[in-house]
């Protein structure tokens, strides 16, 4: 699973990629992740990526050039002639949970963002596949949404988490919110574990953990859950016949 971001802020990136789990599975060779400075592929003598937009508003837009000529690099040093680049924008469609899955079966994704007040239409209408938002909210660029997805999508490549089932058995796997989880001491704040926990009946254990889960996703999350339902519905009980 490779990554390239397009980002006129490398070392934010970078800096943010090479710890903890994700740190640990690019020197396993799990993942690699690589940022492409836009700034390097701009013609302008004075490193200059931005201009004035056409039709006048506020602030100043991204050029298409140094985009373009960044994403040529990328496409050929990865030998692909179209693919999947992803513009990180408040105007794309929801990065859930499912979209991460289908994600990780790439070989290649490029992250593509934008700064400023945008970037040329001409050029994301040339080279974008996808356009993908984390929230209905807007930040100062893309390059955090970027990691926020490339670290949600890692957890789904195989060998990246040391635990087989954790990338399995939490929130949103199953349009379930994940169950709430104790660890030692047994009592703390004179507030002690629930039994069923301490029970080692396995069985027992994971019906109330998704009994938990349900109900915590009823509660928090009404619309996932109608989802839930609607692909795990209640059995019907059959009433007993009186003699």
């Amino acid at each position: 699973m490779n990554f390239h971001i397009m980002t006129l802020f490398p070392d934010m990136v970078m800096d943010g990629l090479r710890t903890s789990i994700l740190g640990r599975a690019q020197e396993n060779g799990l993942i690699s992740m690589t940022a492409w400075n836009i700034r390097d592929y701009t013609l302008d003598k004075h490193n200059k990526v931005d201009d004035y937009p056409y039709g006048g508003g506020a602030g100043m837009l991204m050029q298409a050039q140094p985009v373009y000529d960044t994403y040529r690099a990328i496409c050929q040093k990865i030998g692909a002639e179209k693919p999947r680049v992803i513009f990180l924008s408040p105007k794309g469609q929801t990065f859930h949970q499912q979209m991460a899955k289908d994600l990780a079966r790439e070989e290649h994704l490029i992250f593509l963002c934008g700064h400023y007040e945008g970037i040329d239409q001409r050029v994301l209408d040339k080279i974008v596949t996808d356009e993908v938002s984390i929230g209905d909210y807007v930040l100062t660029g893309g390059e955090l949404p970027a990691m926020v997805m490339i670290d949600a999508i890692s957890r789904m490549v195989p060998g990246v988490l040391t635990n087989a089932e954790s990338g399995v058995s939490e929130s949103f796997s199953e349009d379930l919110l994940e169950y709430p989880q104790y660890t030692r001491p047994e009592v703390w704040e004179e507030e002690s574990v629930p039994a069923i926990l301490l029970s080692g009946d396995h069985a027992k254990v994971d019906a109330w953990r998704l009994e938990q889960s349900k109900e915590i996703t009823k509660i928090r999350r009404p619309e996932m859950f109608e989802r839930y339902m609607e692909t795990h519905p209640e059995p019907v009980r059959k009433k007993r016949r009186r003699k």
